[in-house]
């Protein structure tokens, strides 16, 4: 369908809908699109990352990638473990040859800088998928909301708090379909979990473990690099810094592992605290922590994220239910191996694994891998004790799938950016803890770290000029 004729049938959907009393679940909001239409999507990000969330989206037979944008023509990652080569070209590559079987006369559209995508009066595409690194999140999507586009947005959420709450409340205000990047979220076996533990299997909730083996990209980096090195061909390094001030380009940064230096990543908190805390928010129901406690292990290097990680988040008690302390660890540690895993009559050790997320209840635990994977209950008696509880989450038709549909009017997807902000500010106050080397205590309200005036720019975000939100 090209612009002039898919403008003039989603118009025609629009007059058809103002003149039909319907709720506006049906309609799906003012930017509704019909069941029977092609979802279009720009693709902002093609790296790695990028290049994983095309092959989701091309999936679907009601969906077509129709802009990539970034500011890199390609990334070679044979030595990260995304494999192959990213980017912009070999990703519209990617993406022509997969429509080509259909279209030959698919071509996919290129863009430098996804911001001149949204000057556009009449752009020809529906939604956003931003699969960027963490400190142009908020950016993306902020912009893309705003031009009135639904979004899907990798996690964490925004590099920072205030932004986290500024997504949201955009999201809430347009009534846009959006879906934040936590595929796990959308797991059978992350429902199971969740319906375990509120229908009480375990006993009392008063404690969870969740821990993750990622260490630092750079492993042998000192300090922040201060030498530039060439900018490679085809790359608009200006651009890729976005809001941050421009630094010499340096291989450490770009490709993938930008992640390790906090202007442009989160570390592993980050990178996976909206993965591996989701099954505790969600089943108990927890908003913000009270107070947060971090440490980081191995030798310190300003401006870098640590080897390792262990933390601590309270959370208050919510009515009739107890506090409860989610407990982190990265880089290799782990909690404690609890006597009960080990309550069978077989010769062999039960040990934790290597990614997971541990509740312990007043009758028992449960362990399940991690990113929302197959919950376990022990000690082995209770297991044999218990029934299924009937499902009371909705179940997922899949996390790209479920976006897709709402953008055409069925039911917001479950990971949608209200609840990622909540998951993504969570997770943010731990990286506030790793930054500030201070313990947090949070005023949620005003959202202040309360005696720790240094961490107001940490929450509040640093933007070069050209780019404040």
């Amino acid at each position: 369908m090209n612009r002039v004729s898919r403008r003039k049938a989603l118009k025609t959907t629009s007059l058809m809908a103002a003149a039909t009393v319907v709720s506006p679940h049906v309609l799906g909001g003012a930017r509704h699109i019909a069941p029977s239409d092609r979802v279009h999507v720009a693709l902002v990000g093609a790296g790695g990352r990028g290049r994983q969330n095309a092959r989701e989206l091309m999936k679907l037979p009601d969906v077509r990638i129709t802009v990539v944008a970034d500011p890199a023509e390609q990334w070679e990652l044979e030595r990260f473990y995304y494999k192959g080569m990213a980017g912009r070209l070999p990703v519209s590559k990617l993406i022509e040859e997969h429509y080509q079987r259909s279209d030959s006369k698919f071509r996919v559209r290129q863009c430098v800088d996804y911001r001149r995508l949204f000057e556009e009066p009449d752009a020809d595409f529906d939604a956003v998928l931003c699969a960027t690194p963490d400190h142009l999140h908020g950016h993306v999507s902020l912009t893309a909301m705003k031009a009135g586009k639904h979004v899907y947005c990798e996690k964490p959420l925004t590099h920072n708090i205030r932004e986290a709450r500024l997504v949201a409340k955009t999201a809430r205000e347009t009534g846009l379909a959006t879906q934040m990047g936590n595929q796990g979220h959308s797991k059978e076996t992350i429902r199971q979990t969740v319906e375990l533990i509120r229908a009480g299997v375990i006993g009392e909730v008063r404690h969870v473990h969740a821990w993750v083996p990622a260490t630092r990209w750079n492993p042998t980096l000192t300090a922040v690099p201060t030498e530039s090195q060439p900018i490679p061909r085809g790359l608009d390094w200006d651009l890729w810094c976005g809001p941050r001030q421009v630094v010499g380009f340096h291989q450490a940064y770009a490709p993938v592992s930008w992640r390790d230096f906090w202007e442009f990543g989160c570390g592993a908190m980050g990178d996976f605290g909206c993965h591996d805390l989701d099954a505790a928010v969600w089943a108990l129901e927890l908003e913000a922590p009270q107070r947060v406690e971090m440490y980081g292990a191995g030798r310190k290097v300003a401006g870098m994220a640590p080897y390792g990680e262990i933390g601590y988040f309270d959370f208050a008690a919510r009515g009739s239910r107890p506090p409860v302390c989610i407990h982190w660890y990265s880089g290799g540690l782990q909690p404690r191996l609890p006597d009960v895993l080990n309550d069978h009559d077989g010769p062999e050790k039960t040990l934790l694994p290597r990614r997971g997320v541990m509740f312990v209840g007043s009758r028992g635990v449960l362990v399940c891998q991690g990113a929302g994977g197959t919950p376990t209950i022990y000690p082995q008696s209770l297991r044999e004790q218990v029934e299924t509880p009937p499902p009371s989450i909705p179940r997922s038709r899949g996390h790209h799938r479920d976006w897709i549909d709402a953008i055409k009017g069925g039911p917001p997807a479950s990971s949608h950016f209200q609840y990622g902000a909540k998951l993504t500010e969570v997770t943010l106050l731990g990286v506030l803890a790793l930054q500030t080397g201070r313990i947090i205590h949070w005023d949620s309200r005003a959202m202040k770290a309360r005696g720790v005036p240094q961490a107001d720019p940490i929450i509040q975000g640093r933007y070069r000029e050209g780019w404040k939100l």
